[in-house]
């Protein structure tokens, strides 16, 4: 439960901070200031300043909102398309329809994430909407082969067999029982998949495939500065540090949730 607090906490800074950019930060970081360019922390720059002279703290605080907007529209993008696949699949064992589901799970893991960014952009421009749905695509076969392995493992349970012999339909079933049932299992995927998001969007802008100026990322922040980090080691500190706290804290989150909601771990710890 340490850990489940720990990561709250810290995911709750990084949420409130990306929620409060939206109406407020401290500094216009769309006006450059070369007189204070390169500043360490100080009272009227926390964070200090970047080779623009432009305040850090309101950068990571508009970076904040713009990976986890990312992250968390990629994640309902996979969720979204990946549940009812998977659902269908497990509903349609041993058919068609599960034969094409997970050929097409294998042939999007074939590719990963960055590769079919690359081909996104090549075709569409580098942009934040594309970064999400090359994200997004790639987690559509994690929650499919998720939710149909659960699925199969509820297909031979007592209470599915009654509702069978009730007379519901295969997707009656999946919707009203197999689904409540897998809840636990998409809430902690969903959260893992989420810290993914946030990794993922920062590779993509690092590479420049990501968010485009004046959009801040915390990717592009360490690109940007990669040859200053002699001069002002804070460049890098800040926006790494945030990716590393973020990352940290949904993945605590994770792990804390997985044993607050499996009832095998609850038993274990009594």
């Amino acid at each position: 439960m340490k850990g489940l607090w720990l990561g709250a906490i810290l995911v709750s800074v990084f949420v409130g901070a990306a929620l409060l950019s939206l109406v407020w930060v401290p500094y216009d970081i769309i006006q450059m200031n070369m007189a204070q360019r390169l500043q360490g922390p100080s009272w009227p720059h926390p964070l200090g300043t970047d080779h623009y002279g432009r305040d850090m703290l309101s950068m990571i605080m508009l970076g904040a909102r713009t990976s986890i907007a990312v992250a968390l529209v990629a994640v309902g993008i996979g969720m979204g398309l990946g549940v009812p696949l998977g659902l269908t699949a497990a509903a349609r064992r041993g058919g068609w329809i599960d034969e094409i589901v997970m050929r097409g799970n294998d042939l999007i893991f074939a590719f990963p994430s960055l590769l079919i960014a690359i081909l996104i952009t090549a075709i569409f421009g580098a942009s934040a909407v594309n970064a999400i749905i090359a994200i997004g695509i790639f987690n559509i076969p994690v929650f499919a082969r998720l939710v149909r392995g659960g699925a199969l493992s509820l297909w031979t349970r007592d209470y599915i067999l009654a509702a069978r012999v009730a007379g519901k339909g295969r997707a009656r079933i999946s919707i009203e029982h197999i689904l409540p049932n897998l809840t636990n299992l998409l809430i902690v995927q969903g959260t893992i998949q989420f810290s993914l998001g946030i990794l993922a969007e920062a590779g993509l802008s690092y590479v420049g495939l990501g968010a485009q100026p004046p959009v801040p990322s915390w990717g592009r922040m360490l690109a940007d500065t990669q040859t200053m980090y002699s001069i002002a080691l804070h460049l890098a500190l800040v926006p790494g540090l945030s990716i590393l706290l973020t990352v940290l804290g949904l993945n605590l989150m994770g792990d804390g949730l997985r044993d607050l909601l499996d009832p095998r771990v609850r038993r274990a710890a009594r």
